[in-house]
């Protein structure tokens, strides 16, 4: 019996289209409100109380409105139905709607570290107010919540492209605790201290992009389940009344679903239509229980090959 089972892979959800568009709208809708309202506190009390810190960690904010109807436009055309051009469906715009949210997460990062390094260079000595420290304390709170409520929901209903919009929220999060401790630096006495927590910021946030387009990838390249979802396929399979074993398994990922290719060894003696019928409990029990896309059964005389 042959088995090549490794890495990791996602999870996979009994989630409908029209549940997952339901509730990519719902979650999009607080997220780029309350977005819209923070990241324009920020850059307001940003400038008036002179941070460049807190002024990058708006336009940070910013960019997550930007994102977050991005995601909402993945989710709801990678739900779509297979039609003649795409048989298979559309689940793997999610991942590439992921990528772009990467590339204009990584964009974000690079500007911030651009205009921190020019500060650095310029050896400002601008003081920050008092009021952007509190403002800051309010992003951490605010995004920290943000990153929880969509996380959630990005889980229960196997989102790649929501899952990467929740830690573009966390990332938010990490850069107003590095501007926290540079406004306060700043205040004092090391105002240098502002615009590196800028850079700081730079390097967690082009981090998380990469993170992000990585994980992407992975989701189109047809890369194996996850190691133990391949063991439970495997030992549902040889339980099956009928399979005296499997010669072969395969899987691969199709951004929340999956796709399932196995070989199994039924008596020699058994007649076509008794040997379909094994094949037919494999393959409904597999596309039930693990919700994949489709589950390809393909049958060989037993005893099973060495």
């Amino acid at each position: 019996m042959k088995q090549k089972i490794k890495q990791k892979s996602n999870s996979f959800y009994n989630t409908s289209a029209t549940l997952r568009v339901d509730v990519g709208k719902r979650v999009s809708k607080v997220t780029i409100a309350v977005n819209v309202l923070l990241s324009a506190l920020k850059v307001i009390v940003g400038i008036v109380g002179q941070s460049s810190a807190l002024i990058a960690d708006g336009i940070h904010s910013l960019s997550d409105v930007f994102s977050t109807i991005i995601v909402f436009i993945g989710i709801k055309l990678a739900s779509k139905p297979e039609d003649k051009r795409h048989p298979y469906g559309h689940e793997k715009l999610e991942p590439v709607v992921s990528k772009i949210l990467a590339i204009v997460l990584l964009a974000t990062g690079l500007v911030i570290g651009y205009n921190a390094v020019q500060l650095i260079l310029q050896g400002t000595t601008i003081i920050p107010a008092e009021i952007t420290i509190y403002v800051a304390i309010l992003s951490i709170i605010t995004k920290e919540w943000m990153y929880r409520y969509t996380i959630k929901w990005a889980e229960k209903i196997g989102s790649s492209a929501l899952i990467a919009d929740a830690w573009h929220h966390r990332s938010d999060a990490l850069s107003s605790i590095a501007t926290v401790v540079g406004i306060v630096g700043a205040r004092l006495g090391f105002p240098m201290l502002d615009p590196i927590a800028s850079l700081v910021i730079c390097i967690w946030i082009i981090k998380a992009a990469v993170e992000i387009y990585l994980k992407a990838v992975n989701e189109l390249i047809d890369r194996t389940a996850d190691e133990e979802v391949v063991k439970c396929i495997l030992q549902d399979i040889l339980d099956t009344e009928g399979v005296m074993g499997v010669d072969d398994l395969k899987t691969r990922t199709y951004a929340n679903q999956m796709y399932v290719d196995v070989e199994i060894a039924v008596d020699e003696n058994l007649s076509v239509k008794e040997a379909h019928d094994i094949a037919e409990k494999v393959h409904e029990k597999i596309e039930k229980k693990y919700n994949a896309k489709h589950c390809m059964v393909h049958v060989n005389p037993g005893p099973i090959k060495n």
